[in-house]
Order: structure tokens, then sequence, then C-alpha cells
């Protein structure tokens, strides 16, 4: 059984699923991209990092292992918490802001 609550659709080209889980581990939240055949890499940033507004050519699936980031879009802003997960569709402008303690993600390609 998945540790996440069902996708909160807030329009077709953002989706966002809490976890239901106080803190998944790095091991779980692998498990997850092995379950659905991606395959993930981790990545970080310190405290206050900010990414300038871009997209992707490809679908991007996204958790938030430890720390917190907020992903800003033109739906409006996701904020991600430690087993969130954050899909984003190709094409979709976005950017984002890593909170006070820094940020791990982990993140694949679909």
């Amino acid at each position: 059984m998945t540790p996440w609550r069902a996708k909160e659709e807030t329009n077709v080209t953002t989706t966002i699923e809490k976890s239901t889980i106080e803190s998944p581990g790095r091991d779980d939240i692998e498990a997850g991209f092995r379950e659905e055949g991606l395959n993930p890499h981790t990545w970080g940033n310190e405290p206050g990092y900010e990414y300038e507004w871009h997209s992707h050519s490809y679908h991007k699936v996204l958790y938030c292992v430890s720390g917190s980031i907020v992903f800003h879009t033109e739906e409006g802003d996701f904020d991600l918490e430690p087993g969130d997960r954050l899909d984003v569709e190709a094409g979709t402008g976005h950017s984002a802001t890593v909170g006070q303690d820094g940020v791990q993600c982990m993140e694949a390609a679909r």
C-alpha cells in the first residue's frame, strides 16, 4: 500500500500528492518510483536557493525527501514537505524557492 493520499487535481498541468505519513524514508520514496518504472536521481540545495522561471520538455515527477521547497506556477504555489509528490507536465512554466532548512529531492522524467 502506498503511503500517499490521492492526488489533488489543480489543473491539467500540475498535480500534488501530500504524504499521509510523517516522514517517509528515501528508500520508500525510491521504491515508489521503481513501482512506476521510473529511474530517479537526487538533488538538493541550501536554504533560500531560488530557481528562475523555466520549463522542461518532459513530464517531471518529483518527491521532497527532506527539508521543504515551494514550486511556483501560473496556477499557484505548491508547498512540498518530506514525502510530498509533485507532477509537472512537459512545457509547464515554473520556478522554485527552497525552504529555511534546505531541501533534498528525488525526481525522474516520465
